[in-house]
């Protein structure tokens, strides 16, 4: 079972119960899903590009991603509707949690020049974006592998109703937010 999936049932559904004053607990917040997604621009120019940033994205996520292609054409970029330019990874479960801790235990400690993330990244409905700059900050990655460093966005999906709830949610988790 997931280290964060257990600490979530012993002691954040206790602490959430508490603090927010809900009547049971299956009114507690929780992380539906986390979708990982990269967008590979210059996949238009090097098909390699796109090879190197899917296996990237396999080992990190543990599961096969999903070649998203371009919708429309925009002639500037030399891009055509249809292309493949991009890959997202749908992680629920044992593998969410499993991705969670690995991202908040030892990828966010290893950017360079961290200072906490954006307590702005919410939607409004309780869910969280973040961006990485570079797939290295993930010790699965051989940096000696890589021929172009990548961002990536993540994104966490919440059941909370509101910003605050899923924002504590996540503390519990371990996410270290900047004070503004």
């Amino acid at each position: 079972m997931a280290r964060l999936l257990d600490l979530y049932k012993a002691k954040i559904v206790p602490e959430l119960l508490r603090q927010f004053q809900y009547r049971n607990r299956m009114q507690v917040p929780k992380v539906q899903k986390i979708v990982v997604s990269m967008g590979v621009g210059q996949a238009v120019h090097d098909k390699k590009l796109l090879e190197g940033a899917e296996r990237d994205l396999t080992v990190i996520a543990g599961q096969k991603p999903l070649v998203c292609k371009a919708r429309v054409s925009v002639s500037n970029f030399k891009l055509r509707e249809g292309m493949e330019i991009g890959l997202k990874v749908t992680l629920r479960g044992r593998r969410m949690y499993e991705f969670l801790d690995r991202l908040v235990s030892l990828a966010i400690p290893r950017v360079r020049d961290f200072r906490g993330l954006n307590p702005n990244g919410f939607d409004g409905a309780g869910n969280y974006n973040l961006g990485l700059s570079e797939q290295l900050v993930f010790p699965e990655i051989n940096p000696d592998s890589v021929a172009q460093t990548q961002g990536m966005n993540i994104t966490v999906v919440t059941t909370a109703r509101t910003d605050e709830e899923a924002r504590t949610m996540l503390k519990l988790f371990g996410m270290p937010f900047r004070s503004n």
